[in-house]
């Protein structure tokens, strides 16, 4: 049992980190989300491993511990994201910094189930129904979340407005 929860840390910290830190926007906050989430896993790691699917049993700890977080701390006032922001030119290590950090400040004014739903298809590269199982959701509200979500970043970031081509089958950018 232990070992197997090992091996599971070893695959998959580095992409729950990942996660995390675009849930949190922030760097700290992201390593206590993530130690957190493995930490509960590990308490349940029996229950865990009898799964179907260990990584999305341990994703929805992840994501209820960032609504519980999100929702210990909304009164605190956010830091205002600057307006407009010119995007990177390709090769511009400092300006991709600049924009992945513009990026993080944009999720965090969305809502979290909405900004939740963005980091799981985008960040995870899940599926409607994964994320509807992930979330309890229907997949027609992960859909609306979604296009919701994007709108709003989009409306952050005017260069991107322009329509794009689809990522995925079911037509969402």
């Amino acid at each position: 049992m232990e070992t197997d929860f090992q091996e599971f840390v070893t695959a998959r910290s580095a992409a729950l980190f990942r996660g995390a830190l675009v849930l949190t926007g922030n760097r700290e906050a992201a390593e206590d989300l993530a130690q957190e989430t493995l930490e509960k896993a590990c308490r349940k790691w029996r229950t865990i491993a009898a799964k179907d699917a260990p990584d999305a049993y341990v994703r929805r700890i992840m994501v209820n511990l960032a609504n519980d977080r999100w929702r210990r701390f909304r009164r605190l006032t956010t830091t205002p994201h600057p307006e407009g922001g010119d995007l990177a030119a390709p090769g511009d290590e400092y300006g991709q910094v600049d924009s992945r950090d513009q990026l993080v400040r944009a999720l965090q004014q969305l809502p979290m189930r909405m900004r939740t739903v963005v980091v799981l298809r985008y960040f995870h590269d899940l599926s409607d129904a994964e994320i509807s199982a992930d979330l309890g959701i229907s997949p027609s509200t992960v859909r609306s979340q979604l296009a919701r979500g994007i709108e709003k970043l989009r409306g952050q970031f005017p260069a991107l407005s322009a329509p794009s081509p689809s990522r995925h089958p079911e037509g969402v950018r």
